[in-house]
């Protein structure tokens, strides 16, 4: 773990990368045994993050007979399940181009799923004795510009569209009742949204399924799938169904490296916060918070008394490369200090304790997905787009229901008539293209908020409409 010096606190340094804060209590865990040789099984799961563990959890729990073997390169949540900002909430990537594809009816019956999935994760975990510091407080977001004041009233009145009709309103007055943000002009509330610590989650979800009887084989990278096959440098595992569930780190495998786009998000920690400083914030109802801005934040009030806060930092790294630590540049931790302390001037003299970054996956749409192939056995699901602990849920049910579908153990269900199954995305284009397009976007978004944020556009700056139309965001 690397540490950088904190901007204003002298001598204090902020440990940096070390995989991410959630770690740094106990530690990396070690890692299982890697796979010994050449394997069979019924079913094969790439990677050992939400998706994959959940989707090993329900195929197990629903055919307790079944042979299943989850391979992850490094440890399970080594990627975006041990790294993301906690955020349990019932977004979907994706939502409006479904709507447009297979009709709006279809969409909200997508919408119903995603809700109903922040409730199955919350009492999954409780069944399985898995304690993840899941508080349900909903999620909060909040515009302090006259032009996020209109989208965020536009946003809000779709969402209700979608059949969110628990989704509340609210007037800088009543958002400052539920956490004073500086400047806030006022939010919407939904209840289906908690916070949770994520490597305690994923730790108990591995955990979990190896006491139900799936193997799970650790430090066993896989370099290429193929119909029937998982290969490895320690062998290959060999089954009816291999189930792609790499999210992020999916450019590292053979024949994918455009399909999903891995982009780069990073947060920091503060130290706990004293009473003083909770009495002025408030946030008593612990819901996790985002923003109204183009390139938006995202935060949650830790178990500790803790902000975590994330957002873009480098967004994307040339020829789709991840990085191995979580490392973060001195300048991303700086601007997602400066937010911290526009969103929360109290917050101006407190340590940040860690950074961190970490990638996720980006379809060329901006649709997340779920496919099985039933003439070769492959399947995936990802491209959550920011939104996976809860999207991987839903996503990991609907892969058992698609696998039992095709192995004649049951019919379509409510599940696999969802419109992001079978979704097909085209890939992204090559480089330079791709690195231009990523940072141009950004580029252009941040330019945006400034303008909103100084006041020189009351609406939303046409400089983000025109990026949004470029990259079919």
């Amino acid at each position: 773990m690397s540490t950088v010096n904190g901007p204003s606190h002298g001598s204090h340094s902020t440990a940096n990368g070390g995989i991410s804060f959630w770690y740094a209590g106990q530690g990396a865990p070690l890692a299982r045994e890697p796979l010994p040789g050449d394997a069979t099984a019924d079913v094969v799961i790439v990677g050992g993050g939400y998706t994959g563990l959940w989707t090993a959890y329900y195929l197990k729990k629903a055919v307790p007979f079944l042979n299943i073997t989850v391979l992850e390169a490094r440890f399970c949540g080594y990627g975006a399940s041990g790294r993301n900002g906690g955020w349990l909430y019932n977004g979907i990537a994706g939502r409006n181009r479904y709507a447009e594809l297979h009709g709006h009816e279809a969409a909200v019956r997508l919408q119903q799923a995603m809700n109903d999935t922040v409730t199955e994760v919350i009492t999954t975990a409780a069944d399985e004795s898995i304690d993840a510091d899941i508080h349900r407080g909903g999620v909060l977001e909040v515009a302090y510009t006259p032009a996020q004041l209109q989208r965020l009233k536009a946003f809000h009145s779709v969402e209700v569209a979608f059949g969110e009709k628990d989704r509340t309103l609210h007037g800088a007055r009543e958002t400052a009742e539920r956490i004073r943000v500086n400047g806030a002009v006022g939010s919407t509330w939904t209840p289906h949204g908690a916070r949770l610590h994520p490597a305690k989650l994923v730790k108990g979800l591995a955990e979990t399924v190896e006491a139900l009887g799936v193997t799970v084989h650790e430090s066993t990278p896989v370099t290429e799938i193929r119909p029937k096959h998982a290969v490895t440098p320690y062998g290959t595992v060999r089954a009816p169904y291999v189930l792609r569930c790499t999210e992020g780190f999916t450019a590292g495998l053979k024949g994918t490296h455009r399909s999903w786009l891995p982009m780069n998000s990073s947060l920091i920690a503060t130290e706990p916060l004293p009473t003083s400083v909770w009495d002025t914030i408030g946030w008593e109802g612990r819901e996790a918070l985002g923003d109204m801005a183009h390139a938006y934040m995202y935060a949650q009030r830790t178990a500790d008394d803790r902000i975590a806060l994330g957002g873009r930092g480098v967004p994307y790294r040339y020829g789709s490369k991840t990085d191995n630590d979580g490392r973060t540049s001195p300048a991303t931790i700086e601007a997602l200090r400066e937010i911290l302390v526009r969103f929360f001037p109290a917050t101006a003299g407190v340590r940040i304790d860690h950074a961190w970054s970490g990638v996720l996956g980006v379809p060329r749409d901006w649709c997340a997905t779920v496919t099985l192939d039933r003439s070769t056995g492959l399947g995936w699901a990802g491209g959550y787009v920011g939104s996976g602990v809860a999207t991987a849920n839903l996503a990991a049910r609907t892969l058992r229901d698609l696998i039992q579908q095709d192995s004649g153990q049951s019919g379509p269900t409510d599940l696999t008539t969802l419109p992001w199954v079978n979704h097909k995305v085209r890939d992204w284009e090559p480089e330079p293209l791709r690195w231009l397009g990523v940072h141009g976007m950004y580029r252009a978004y941040r330019a945006a908020d400034r303008r909103e944020l100084t006041g020189r556009s009351t609406a939303t700056d046409r400089i983000a409409t025109l990026a949004d139309r470029i990259t079919g965001r």
